[in-house]
């Protein structure tokens, strides 16, 4: 090489600092002014805009690159800790020292090749790297303190705003009921993410620079918990109570989990026969597959050896219909039931008073549960990845009840509303199934019960909520050896009220979120 020439490196470490901040132009500023003292020619500048704290900068190790193969005499950097916060790339630097290659710090005066000089240097190298050290785990404990707080520390995910350092985060008019669009159109189980990805886009969804979501962050959308209203990080497997308001359910989240789990995908079917996918050997637990033969359909397990026998439709409609019929109200039931429902609406007041009360108590008992939950794992009781479990396991059911407790004040008219609709339906159910035509039966099926299990010819029917409540209305005793029909009424009445107020509370807090 016919003169000597120098590499100039400068670096900041962030994208940000290098876009409007001055370290740059500083640093390049303080190298020419340094090379030009010393008549030095500096042949090319290397600029990075990359943290030093790890190995693998791609500029700094293409001019280490270039240095070994001799494409330059030597380097000059602004000072120490701009090379290098990590004793690797310390290291690396240093070999290239002793094969001859000259190594400058505009700002410091420090001869590399002598031993005093090179101590000197190892000594700055060395707290660098403990300083950058130092620096991460403040930046991780401030970060595990908003998150303890409810908050979190980094820009808000699509359908949020970011309204400054230690407030929570707030929902977005435009794009928050988008993202629960998003979360019901994916729950319904007839879509797939591609096509929801450019469904939503046309409807107006879009991420922080205004593109298309990708579909890689479309499913981390629908897995977040953070829009449910919980804070979760991955690299440290906690989940806490957030400060924001949530933009869906913990319902309709728990539904998009699991159709992204291929729990609940809906698929078109060429036959809609009534107890399709409904009745289950007890046996060899897979499904009975429904066929028609002769004019008759028949439901049969083709597990081979099974000794499961085929079931006639009309002997499982028989069944059904037999529990339908122990659904039904008498006139005294409906007569009680409605008028506790006429009730309900003049006592609202104090019922919701102490359902809050209640609901209060069961929130303060599961944080006391937290409170020994730690103690215990300080004490060395649990290991780490059963106080992980069963700490988040607390914080989402903690979660839920204040859903509950929020929105419990908005939902009494509607609760009452529900439970009237709910009485008429049971008083009607046998009635409908047995005049209903296929399509008919099949959505009312639906409706009641969620599984049938075969056992030969007996069919056990596992109903949904609330009618399982009011199935077992005839074996509840109400603490007495004998039952008393007044109690057993006021017992189902209680049941049926808490479950419409809880699903009542649901969709609204959902409905209010959006």
């Amino acid at each position: 090489m016919p003169s000597k020439s120098y590499f100039s490196y400068v670096r900041v470490s962030t994208q940000r600092q290098g876009q409007h901040g001055t370290s740059l132009t500083e640093q390049t500023g303080a190298i020419d002014r340094y090379a030009k003292r010393w008549n030095l020619q500096v042949s090319k500048y290397y600029e990075e805009r990359e943290t030093a704290a790890k190995t693998g900068r791609p500029v700094f190790l293409d001019m280490l690159k270039a240095l070994r193969q001799g494409k330059a005499h030597g380097l000059i950097v602004h000072k120490i800790d701009r090379s290098a916060r990590n004793l690797k790339d310390w290291a690396e630097l240093g070999s290239l020292i002793d094969s001859g290659v000259e190594v400058h710090f505009a700002n410091e005066s420090l001869d590399l090749n002598s031993r005093g000089g090179r101590l000197s240097a190892d000594i700055q190298a060395v707290v660098a790297s403990d300083y950058i050290r130092n620096l991460r785990e403040e930046t991780k404990k401030g970060i595990y303190g908003r998150v303890k707080q409810g908050l979190y520390p980094f820009p808000a995910p699509v359908g949020y705003k970011d309204m400054g350092q230690g407030k929570p985060k707030v929902i977005d008019p435009v794009l928050g009921p988008l993202v629960r669009d998003a979360y019901e159109r994916y729950a319904a189980g007839n879509i797939g993410v591609a096509s929801l990805v450019d469904e939503m886009y046309l409807k107006g969804l879009r991420n922080k620079n205004g593109n298309i979501i990708s579909k890689t962050a479309m499913f981390d959308c629908l897995r977040n918990p953070f829009y449910v209203g919980l804070v979760r990080l991955r690299s440290m497997n906690e989940i806490f109570i957030g400060q924001h308001q949530p933009i869906v359910t913990k319902e309709l989240f728990d539904q998009v989990q699991d159709v992204l789990a291929g729990k609940s995908i809906k698929k078109t079917t060429r036959h809609s026969f009534v107890y399709r996918r409904h009745i289950r050997c007890s046996t060899c637990k897979y499904l009975l597959i429904a066929e028609r033969q002769k004019g008759y359909v028949y439901y049969r397990c083709h597990t081979k050896l099974c000794p499961q026998r085929p079931l006639r439709e009309e002997l499982v409609t028989a069944q059904f219909l037999h529990i339908l019929k122990q659904i039904k109200f008498s006139t005294d039931e409906v007569e009680f039931l409605e008028a506790e429902t006429c009730r309900l609406r003049g006592e609202e007041p104090q019922r919701l008073d102490a359902l809050k009360r209640e609901l209060k108590l069961r929130s303060e008992g599961i944080t006391a549960r937290l409170e020994r939950l730690a103690d215990g794992y300080m004490d060395d009781i649990f290991d780490k990845e059963t106080y992980l479990s069963k700490k988040n396991a607390l914080v989402v059911e903690n979660a839920e009840i204040i859903e509950k407790i929020k929105h419990a004040d908005q939902n009494s008219a509607e609760a009452a509303e529900q439970l009237g609709q709910f009485l008429e339906l049971a008083k009607s159910a046998y009635l409908s199934y047995e005049l209903a035509d296929g399509d008919e039966r099949r959505e009312l099926l639906n409706i009641v019960s969620s599984n049938i299990v075969a056992d030969g010819k007996t069919l056990l029917f596992e109903l949904k909520k609330p009618f399982d409540l009011v199935f077992q209305r005839s074996s509840v005793q109400s603490g007495g050896p004998f039952r008393d029909a007044s109690r057993t009424l006021t017992w189902l009445f209680e049941s049926l009220l808490k479950h419409f107020q809880f699903g009542t509370i649901t969709k609204n807090a959902g409905r209010e979120s959006a």
